[in-house]
């Protein structure tokens, strides 16, 4: 069987390769101490792009996509919301742990823009497309049935709606913004039938979050 066939594991790869890399970020500075684990984002984001390029041929419910204006300026207003929930939710309460440094792309003082345009560019146009095809197209539909693929966009179940939202909520140090952000995702996807519009949406949200913090200097929420 062609790997192109193998619908679960072309929308679980690129996810758990993130995962993977993710894992090795936390202990590669500890164990390599002249290392600068920021370098591995990139590589993450480049080993993500090939995994996505493998099994594009894969990726159906993202052919047949017929423009609205209507549903991109929904998509817009939904990407936006979110992000003004993710930065206003960061309290206490709401946050599992202790927020770490986050990404800081600077070097004495001063951003690097390359370390930062990888940074921008994978969380805005890569990790917005990996999700959204795990989170939304595989998982909250596998909850539906095994066989994910045969179910439609708005036959997804509230229950699958809320099962993916909160384990896709509990994947962040912000839990509840997580939480509505996969709310928000998942009733596009379920609204428009198409994923694009929620890949664009949490485009929008990680994009404008990207531009927030390159502006602020809170680099604990990169």
């Amino acid at each position: 069987m062609r790997i192109a066939h193998l619908p679960a594991l072309a929308r679980i790869a690129p996810f758990a390769i993130y995962l993977a890399v993710l894992a090795l970020e936390g202990q590669a500075q500890h164990l390599f101490t002249e290392f600068d684990a920021r370098w591995l984002y990139p590589l993450k984001i480049l080993l993500v792009v090939g995994a996505l390029a493998t099994f594009r041929l894969s990726y159906t419910e993202l052919r047949g996509f017929k423009f609205s204006l209507g549903d991109a300026a929904l998509s817009l207003g939904a990407g936006l919301t979110v992000f003004v929930v993710w930065v206003g939710l960061d309290i206490p309460w709401a946050v599992i742990g202790e927020a770490g440094a986050g990404y800081d792309p600077r070097e004495e003082g001063r951003i690097d823009w390359l370390l930062a345009g990888f940074r921008l560019a994978g969380a805005a146009l890569v990790v917005p497309l990996m999700e959204e095809l795990f989170w939304r197209s595989f998982l909250m539909r596998w909850v539906v049935q095994s066989d994910f693929l045969s179910v439609k966009p708005a036959a997804v179940t509230l229950n699958a709606v809320l099962i993916s939202s909160v384990v896709f909520g509990f994947e962040h140090h912000q839990w509840l913004a997580g939480i509505f952000a996969g709310l928000v995702y998942a009733w596009l996807y379920r609204r428009t039938g198409h994923l694009n519009y929620a890949i664009f949406a949490h485009a929008v949200t990680n994009g404008v979050l990207g531009g927030w913090v390159l502006t602020t200097g809170q680099w604990s929420y990169w």
